[in-house]
């Protein structure tokens, strides 16, 4: 009897999952992709068959590995490079202080570790000459570092090249000189370079288009490890540009593994838009199998250029792994590993799991709009049809103290159903929302008398989201405002390129710096094929507390 095939489905890491770096460690297969602002840095997920995910350890989780207190809006880590050699992962990544305008400020830097979940060396500092590094390990023992570089001057092309400079393991730095092997094609913002070796030729796999809808994979190749390097005919070799009817479109930024049954496979990122533009996930993790073509040129399996949801799995036996469990009871001593925090670490400082056994114990400190220390713990968005929920204990005394449940992208961009306190109402529930940096309170404060606790729920339905609270921890849930348009919590500013996703999180306030706390008994995220069945016929027009709601589009 012949076996089924087994199938890969698109996006094998749903949510902000971007810019992936994919290596194999005999029949391990690891996926790397890029963090941001959000700490620890550096994601980092594991697999036995390349159709099960599982996220790990990550690796920088020291403030002498990544300090990023400060760091602006999508700074922090870009384009991770994963690999292994002889025992030892390598991770290269750049953290990135300075983007906008005509310089960047992009510091590059490697740890290692022969453990894939640590622990992880200080980092050795490489360059500081662009972004997206890559190590290269070649088959005489040298290892290579190459990144793109940033030109800053006027009238010159800003992504310059692909540098390559040798590595060595011995001195801790980089040697010799810094050569420009390869300038690009006419796609243009030639980036993310990665270096293979497959038979006689060193192949350069760049993304180029940019990272929005013209984004694509290049490759070109070279005898020489130094060039010149060749330019494939048939490029891009990946892509989505031109096919809007794709549901995975943005396709770039690939990285390729062998398996170890002689199978290729390339990792790159993609999106998912609503309304035909808004990635409200970010930017996604796919997988696509690849073969060599007969005069040696890599090809997407599929015969075309074009990515696809489903695709064939290798021959390797299936290994499942259990799934992240819906509901968090802050049972542990530490955080889940599907929680970040921004820039800073959680720390005992502002975050305890122990002050009150059974519920997470948020200090509040900065506001939503602070690139230094805000009180948050946050998870991915990794479905267009979910929701959370949260059961909070808070009292507040001032105006300036809140807390609650958040949809957030950056400090300009969030959603944020809060609890405050207000002179005349006293403890309170409201709405506040930021978008491309315009505060505003979309709901009337709604007075909360005397609650012990209070239960928060966020309801999204791919470009649109709706906000539920309920008294005490057995009634029945009650609707906050209406349906609100979310589709600026996603990359597509349009002032600014960005490029994280939306987060789900808990977040305390205290503007007066008197660190009040709120404890949160709970955390659940639910995935849900359709819009959850509360209040069906909240559709129409309804008003609740003299607010009306806004009508489904």
């Amino acid at each position: 009897m012949n076996k089924i095939q087994k199938m890969i489905t698109n996006p094998i890491l749903p949510g902000f999952h971007p810019d992936p770096s994919i290596c194999r460690a005999g029949e391990d297969y690891y996926i790397a992709t890029s963090t941001f602002e959000w700490f620890p840095g550096v994601r980092i997920h594991h697999s036995r068959d390349l159709v099960h995910w599982r996220p790990i350890a990550s690796p920088l989780t020291r403030v002498t590995q990544l300090n990023m207190e400060g760091n602006i809006n999508s700074g922090g880590v870009w384009a991770p490079c994963l690999s292994y050699n002889n025992g030892v992962f390598y991770l290269i990544y750049t953290d990135v202080k300075s983007r906008v305008g005509a310089f960047k400020d992009t510091h590059n830097y490697l740890v290692t570790a022969t453990d894939i979940e640590g622990p992880w060396s200080d980092p050795v500092y490489l360059n500081s000459s662009g972004f997206d590094p890559s190590l290269f390990h070649d088959e005489d023992g040298r290892k290579w570092l190459v990144n793109m570089i940033w030109d800053h001057r006027k009238g010159k092309n800003r992504f310059a090249g692909i540098v390559l400079q040798e590595y060595s393991v011995q001195e801790h730095k980089l040697i010799g000189p810094a050569m420009n092997i390869f300038k690009g094609t006419e796609l243009g913002l030639t980036e993310a370079p990665h270096l293979y070796k497959h038979k006689d030729y060193y192949y350069l796999i760049t993304a180029e288009g940019g990272t929005g809808y013209e984004h694509a994979v290049t490759s070109a190749r070279s005898r020489t490890l130094q060039g010149p390097y060749e330019v494939d005919p048939a490029n891009p070799i990946l892509t989505s540009y031109g096919r809007p009817d794709l549901a995975l479109q943005k396709a770039g930024h690939g990285s390729l593994v062998e398996t170890h049954t002689g199978e290729w496979y390339m990792a790159h990122l993609v999106g998912r838009p609503v309304q035909h533009k808004y990635c409200i996930l970010g930017r996604e993790t796919a997988l696509q199998p690849c073969t060599w073509s007969e005069d040696g040129w890599l090809r997407l399996a599929s015969g075309d250029r074009y990515p696809e949801v489903q695709v064939p799995a290798p021959m390797i036996q299936s290994h499942p792994f259990e799934p992240i469990a819906e509901m968090d009871d802050f049972d542990h001593f530490e955080l889940r590993h599907d929680w970040n925090t921004l820039r800073i670490p959680p720390d005992s400082t502002w975050l305890s799991l122990t002050e009150r056994p059974g519920y997470i114990r948020l200090h509040g400190m900065e506001s939503m709009s602070s690139t230094h220390r805000q009180s948050m713990i946050a998870r991915r968005l990794q479905a267009l049809k979910c929701e959370a929920e949260t059961c909070l204990e808070f009292a507040p005394d001032h105006p300036q103290q809140m807390a609650g449940l958040i949809l957030y992208y950056d400090t300009q961009d969030y959603l944020y159903l809060r609890v405050t306190y207000h002179e005349e109402k006293g403890l309170c529930l409201g709405i506040i929302q930021s978008k491309y940096g315009v505060y505003d309170e979309l709901l009337e404060d709604i007075p909360l008398e005397l609650v012990s606790t209070l239960r928060l729920k966020v309801v999204v339905d791919q470009d649109r989201a709706r906000f539920y609270y309920a008294l005490n921890t057995d009634s029945s849930w009650n609707t906050a405002g209406g349906w609100v348009d979310i589709t600026h919590l996603s990359d597509e500013s349009p002032e600014y390129i960005r490029f994280t996703g939306t987060y789900i999180g808990l977040c305390v306030q205290d503007l007066g710096g008197t660190r009040k706390h709120a404890d949160f008994d709970y955390f659940k995220y639910k995935e849900t094929k359709h819009v959850a069945g509360v209040l069906e016929t909240e559709m129409e027009s309804l008003t609740f507390d003299g607010v009306e709601m806004i009508k489904k589009p």
